[in-house]
C-alpha cells in the first residue's frame, strides 16, 4: 500500500527543531502498517531533515553553533547574496544535510532508535513554514 500526504510546518526561529511528534500526529495512518517505510521529503532549499539525539536540547544548540561556524555569512567568496546574508549558508547546509530522510515503519510505529528523533533544520533567519511530503509504502 502506498500512502501520500503533505506536512505543513509552523514557521520557525533559525536551528535545529525536534518535530517528531509533529510528523507523527499528522500521520496517523502510520498505525495501519505493520511494516514499512516512510520516507520525507522537504520541498525547500534552506531547510533540511536529519535524525540525531532526541533527549538532550544542547545537541541541538550545538549542531546549529558547529554548521554557523563550519558555513559562515558574509564569506567574500559568495556571489549569491541578494537575499540575505543567511540565504546562501542556507542553500550549503540544506544540500550538506540533505532534504530526506527514510525511517522504518514496524508494527504501525516509527522505528527510531531510543534517542533518535526527526530534526527540521531550519537554516534561514526567516524561513516561514515549511512543506513536507510523507510517502508511506508498506503492509
Amino acid at each position: 500500500m502506498w500512502q501520500q500526504k503533505v506536512i505543513h510546518l509552523h514557521a520557525r526561529q533559525r536551528g535545529f527543531h525536534l518535530i517528531t511528534d509533529e510528523i507523527e500526529q499528522q500521520l496517523p495512518q502510520l498505525a495501519d502498517y505493520s511494516v514499512g517505510l516512510l520516507q520525507l521529503f522537504i520541498q525547500h532549499t534552506s531547510a533540511s531533515l536529519t535524525i540525531n539525539e532526541n533527549a538532550d536540547p544542547t545537541v541541538r544548540y550545538d549542531m546549529e553553533k558547529h554548521f554557523n561556524q563550519f558555513v559562515p555569512e558574509r564569506a567574500p567568496y559568495y556571489k549569491h547574496t541578494y537575499e540575505g546574508d543567511d540565504d546562501m549558508p542556507a542553500h550549503i547546509k540544506a544540500s550538506t544535510l540533505g532534504s530526506s530522510v527514510m525511517i522504518p515503519i514496524s508494527n504501525g510505529r516509527l522505528a527510531l532508535g531510543t534517542w533518535q528523533g526527526i530534526y527540521l533544520g531550519e537554516h534561514r533567519d526567516h524561513g516561514g513554514s515549511r512543506r513536507v511530503i510523507a510517502t508511506l509504502q508498506g503492509e
